[in-house]
């Protein structure tokens, strides 16, 4: 796809030393020699070739605005497949802004919120999932996250994706041939061979769809829940944890009325740990709104640490999904053995954090992620599976039941269509709007 218009914008956040901005479009090049001047005479970016680079000034009018360097990128070996310029000049918002400006004056077009990602979508540069992977490598703030960004973005989950694709359709090509000779009673595929493609391919998207359970916690932080009694040392904990004095300690009972959480890596994944109000029959309306609090705190966590200073029976409700760890404090006050399955820590003096924290990080299972396996971890993509899915389930039950075969290929389409939706083969304006405007400007 070729774009007749010329967007800029500021590749980088202002602040630092050097900035970026970017010029693409079919006049990316003759806009940006307007501006530029070589210290070389005769020099002019239009007659430089891909990937070179060169040295100069910015110009408005006889006013030298900044030295920078160009970076030349040529159609269709660049980032959008279109020519491209890129600007590094000195940090300062000022002088962004001003090489904005100018572009805009000789004809560019300030670029929307992800429209240089997006522009390389439509050229066929990548995917969809591809092009949704380049903003969680942005945002990634660990090892795990960038890894799971990385193979995404790699193409490793669209050749995944793609193999199941390529099965679907010579399914459905042989489902779609025998509809054209419905009349001479015909069959091009053999039932028990259609059957188990179809659960192989329907293993394979049940694996895709579990990954999500890691793959968004990788993403989005794996949420902790820190839940006991009042006064079993919850905020104490989570100050010890977060290296500060996060939330209020005192001896009275209550002090934590709402939840407080805070972010950690540990060893690459980021944790969010949540400090609770303390569960207890109360009268006390304020402290009340705090438990119930707690409770969907405790909902919502995949794991949740019991605090207590003996050993007790759980005071909270979990899931077999979620990791239930049963933690006595202040071990520096206790002479009695550890009972089986506890881990007794002294939150004031940090004996035994450190092993709750290794026993923390073991839950979280990420040799898939670090050896580069295809990890779900977008909720589009999952919901996408998910009614990928319920179409083989449905198409499978057909084939059983000796169906009509035009329902099994109507059936198999629907799965062809949801994951086309994951890759970008079938999609709608609105759906591209929606997943490029959390772009940043300038990507």
């Amino acid at each position: 796809m070729k774009f007749n218009d010329t967007i800029v914008a500021p590749a980088t956040p202002t602040g630092g030393a050097i900035a970026i901005v970017r010029i693409e479009g079919e006049r990316a090049l003759d806009i940006a020699d307007k501006l530029f001047r070589s210290p070389k005479k005769g020099v002019k970016l239009s007659d430089m070739k891909g990937y070179s680079m060169t040295y100069g000034y910015i110009y408005d009018g006889e006013r030298r605005v900044d030295d920078v360097v160009v970076a030349v990128f040529r159609t269709p070996n660049s980032y959008t497949g279109g020519d491209m310029v890129e600007v590094s000049c000195h940090g300062s918002g000022y002088i962004v802004g001003e090489i904005v400006r100018l572009a805009i004056a000789e004809g560019a077009r300030a670029a929307s919120a992800g429209e240089f990602t997006k522009r390389a979508f439509l050229a066929g540069k990548m995917d969809l999932s591809q092009a949704e992977a380049v903003a969680d490598v942005i945002a990634a703030e660990n090892r795990a996250a960038l890894t799971l960004a990385d193979t995404q973005l790699r193409g490793a989950y669209s050749a995944s994706l793609a193999t199941l694709r390529a099965e679907l359709i010579r399914l459905a090509s042989l489902l779609e041939l025998e509809l054209d000779f419905s009349e001479e009673d015909v069959e091009f595929a053999n039932r028990s061979e259609l059957l188990a493609l179809l659960n192989r391919i329907d293993a394979e998207i049940e694996r895709l769809a579990n990954s999500f359970v890691v793959g968004n916690a990788i993403k989005s932080g794996v949420a902790v829940a820190i839940v006991g009694k009042p006064n079993v040392g919850k905020s104490t904990l989570l100050n010890r944890i977060v290296g500060d004095e996060r939330a209020m300690v005192s001896d009275i009972a209550g002090t934590t009325r709402d939840t407080i959480e805070e972010s950690v890596t540990i060893d690459g994944v980021r944790f969010r740990f949540i400090d609770t109000a303390g569960l207890h029959q109360t009268g006390d309306r304020l402290e009340n709104m705090g438990i119930e609090r707690t409770h969907r705190a405790v909902g919502e966590a995949q794991i949740v640490v019991q605090l207590c200073e003996e050993p007790s029976e759980d005071i909270v409700t979990t899931t077999p999904e979620q990791h239930l760890l049963r933690v006595i404090n202040k071990c520096d006050c206790h002479t009695a053995p550890t009972p089986e399955g506890w881990i007794a820590i002294s939150a004031k003096y940090g004996d035994g954090v450190d092993t709750l924290l290794r026993t923390i990080r073991a839950t979280v299972n990420t040799e898939d992620v670090m050896r580069g396996e295809t990890v779900v971890s977008n909720s589009r993509h999952y919901e996408a599976l998910l009614r990928a899915q319920e179409s083989l389930h449905r198409s499978r039950e057909a084939l059983t039941m000796g169906i009509s075969t035009d329902l099994v290929a109507q059936d198999i389409r629907a799965v062809l269509g949801a994951i086309g939706e994951i890759t970008g083969e079938v999609t709608t304006t609105d759906l591209l709007s929606e997943i490029f405007s959390k772009f940043c400007i300038g990507k």
